[in-house]
C-alpha cells in the first residue's frame, strides 16, 4: 500500500480525536517521514510505511495521542541522528519515555551480541512496571513485524518466531490483549513449524465452513429470544484460532471433543442481564454442566470477565457460549488497552494503578526484577516463572491464585501474605491435611493453617518454594 494512502487509513480512525490531537500526530508523521526518507524495508517499501502501520494497530485500540506518536517514531532515536532530548522538546518528556522505552540499548554498552540481547528484553518487559504504554508499543511494533515475516529470511523468521511466543505472546496474555495474543500466536506457528501449521489452517477453514449453518442458526434463535426478553443484545461467532486449534489437537484430542472449537459471544447492557441471558440458553440448548465457568464473580487474574457455558448446540454440536457486558467484552479482547476507550482522560493513570493492584503477575514481576541482577538469570526466572503453563488455585473465599507448575502451599500461603507464611504450621488441600512440600495441581481448593507459636520458615523452606516472593520472604526471616 502507498504512503499515502496508509496515512489516510491512519487518520481516518482519528476521527473522535481532537483537532489539537491530530496535529500533534500529523508532526509526528511528518518528522518520521523525513527521518527515515532514504531507508527502505527488505520488502523494497519505504520503511516509513511501518511506523505508520503500528500507529494503524495503535489507533484501532483507541491509543493516547502521546502513544500514536511513539509508534510513529519508535525506531527514530534507533535508526536516525534524532535524540530523545530533541523528542522531548518538539513534543513532551511522555512521548520522549515512551521511544526511549522501545528503543533497543545501544550495542556500545556491550561485549557480545547476546548480552545486548539479554539487557533489551530486560529492558522491555521490565518496563511495565513504569509505564504500560511501552509494552503496547511493542506489541504493535512486533504485530506489523510479524505480519510482514515473509520478507526476512528462514533463520530471522523462525528466530523473531520463537522470541515472539516465549516474551511478546505471554505479555499479551498479562495484559488481556487477546486479539493480539491470538494473532502473534498464529504467525509464529507459521514459521516455526510450517506443516503443522498448514494442517490446522486447512482444518480450521474446514471448521468454519462447516459449522457456519450452525452458529447462524444458533445465532438466530438466541438473539430472538433475547429479543422477546427485551435484552439489548449483539452476538458474534467464531472457530478457535489456528495456534489454539493446532495444540488442542497435538494433545490428542479429538475434533468433535474440543468443547470450545465453537463459540458464540453475546454482549448485553448490565451483569444481572448476563445471568438471565444464561438461563434463557439454558432452557433452549442443554448445558454440560461441569463445563460452567463465572468469571464474572471470578475473574481470571488478567481481569478477563464472562459466563461460560458450554451447550448441545443444533446437531448436537459443542458450542461454548460466552455471555458478558459491552465493556468487558473490549476488556476481553483489548485488555488493559480498553481503557482508552472507556477512560479517555484518565486512561494512563488507572491502566497502571490497576496493574500494580489488580494483576497478580505484576507484583511477581517487580520481585525478580529487583531480585535479579544478572539479566540472564532475569530471563530465566521471568520464563520459569512467568511465561510458562500456570496452574490457578483458590482460596476457601473462592478467590483464583495464580501460581507456576511446581507451586507448593509454601508459595500459596507467601502468595496471600508474608505473616501468613510465616506463621505456617500446616496445609489442606480439598479437604485433605497435606505437607506443605507437596506440588499444588489446577483447581485446588486450599487452606493455610497458622500458629501464633509457630517457629517460622524452615531453611529448606527455600529449596520447596517455587516463587522468587517466597524464596525472598524466607531469606528475609531467617537473616532476622
Amino acid at each position: 500500500m502507498e504512503v499515502e494512502e496508509l496515512k489516510e487509513r491512519l487518520f481516518n480512525n482519528l476521527s473522535n480525536y481532537t483537532q489539537e490531537e491530530k496535529t500533534e500526530i500529523e508532526k509526528a508523521y511528518e518528522l518520521a517521514k523525513n527521518l527515515h526518507s532514504k531507508q527502505y524495508r527488505q520488502s523494497g517499501e519505504p520503511y516509513i510505511t511501518h511506523p505508520i502501520e503500528v500507529a494503524i494497530i495503535l489507533s484501532e485500540m483507541k491509543a493516547d495521542k502521546d502513544t500514536i506518536c511513539a509508534g510513529l517514531l519508535h525506531d527514530t532515536v534507533e535508526d536516525t541522528d534524532i535524540t530523545l532530548n530533541e523528542i522531548e522538546k518538539m513534543f513532551n518528556k511522555d512521548v520522549a519515555i515512551l521511544v526511549d522505552g522501545v528503543t533497543k540499548i545501544s550495542k556500545l554498552n556491550f561485549s557480545s551480541k547476546q548480552d545486548r540481547s539479554l539487557a533489551n528484553t530486560r529492558k522491555i518487559i521490565a518496563s511495565l512496571t513504569e509505564d504500560v504504554r511501552i509494552i503496547i508499543v511493542k506489541l504493535a511494533d512486533r504485530l506489523h513485524n510479524m505480519r510482514t515475516l515473509q520478507y526476512k529470511t528462514e533463520f530471522k523468521q523462525k528466530e523473531n518466531a520463537l522470541e515472539t511466543m516465549e516474551i511478546f505472546v505471554p505479555l499479551a496474555y498479562y495484559i488481556g490483549a487477546y486479539r493480539i495474543k491470538n494473532e502473534l500466536e498464529d504467525l509464529s506457528l507459521k514459521y516455526l513449524k510450517p506443516e503443522e501449521y498448514k494442517k490446522a489452517e486447512e482444518t480450521h477453514l474446514m471448521v468454519q465452513e462447516d459449522s457456519k449453518k450452525c452458529l447462524e442458526e444458533m445465532l438466530f434463535n438466541i438473539h430472538t429470544i433475547l429479543n422477546d426478553n427485551n435484552i439489548p443484545n449483539e452476538i458474534k461467532s467464531r472457530t478457535k484460532n489456528i495456534y489454539g486449534l493446532y495444540k488442542k489437537l497435538s494433545e490428542g484430542n479429538k475434533l468433535e471433543d474440543i468443547h470450545d472449537l465453537l463459540s458464540l459471544k453475546i454482549m448485553v447492557d448490565e451483569i444481572n442481564s448476563c445471568y438471565l441471558t444464561l438461563g434463557l440458553v439454558h432452557s433452549k440448548y442443554n448445558p454440560i454442566n461441569y463445563r460452567f465457568k463465572d468469571y464474572i464473580c471470578n475473574p481470571k487474574t488478567n481481569m478477563y470477565q464472562s459466563l461460560h457455558t458450554t451447550v448441545f448446540g443444533e446437531d448436537d454440536r459443542l458450542v461454548q457460549t460466552q455471555i458478558r457486558t459491552f465493556d468487558m467484552d473490549e476488556i476481553a479482547s483489548y485488555g488493559l488497552t480498553s481503557y482508552w476507550h472507556q477512560n479517555k482522560d484518565a486512561a494512563r493513570e488507572k491502566m497502571q494503578h490497576d496493574l500494580k493492584e489488580k494483576y497478580q503477575f505484576f507484583k511477581s514481576l517487580t520481585e525478580i526484577n529487583t531480585t535479579f541482577g544478572d539479566n540472564q538469570e532475569f530471563i530465566t526466572q521471568i520464563k520459569r516463572e512467568l511465561f510458562t503453563d500456570k496452574i490457578y488455585v483458590y482460596t476457601t473465599k473462592g478467590d483464583v491464585i495464580e501460581l507456576p507448575i511446581g507451586a507448593t502451599p509454601i508459595d500459596f500461603a507467601y502468595r496471600i501474605h508474608t505473616d501468613i507464611g510465616n506463621s505456617m504450621i500446616g496445609a489442606i488441600v480439598n479437604d485433605d491435611k497435606v505437607s506443605i512440600y507437596d506440588e499444588l495441581h489446577n483447581k485446588d481448593r486450599v487452606r493455610i493453617i497458622t500458629s501464633s507459636v509457630s517457629m517460622g520458615p524452615g531453611k529448606d523452606w527455600e529449596e520447596n518454594a517455587k516463587t522468587t516472593n517466597a524464596k525472598k520472604k524466607i531469606r528475609e526471616f531467617n537473616r532476622k
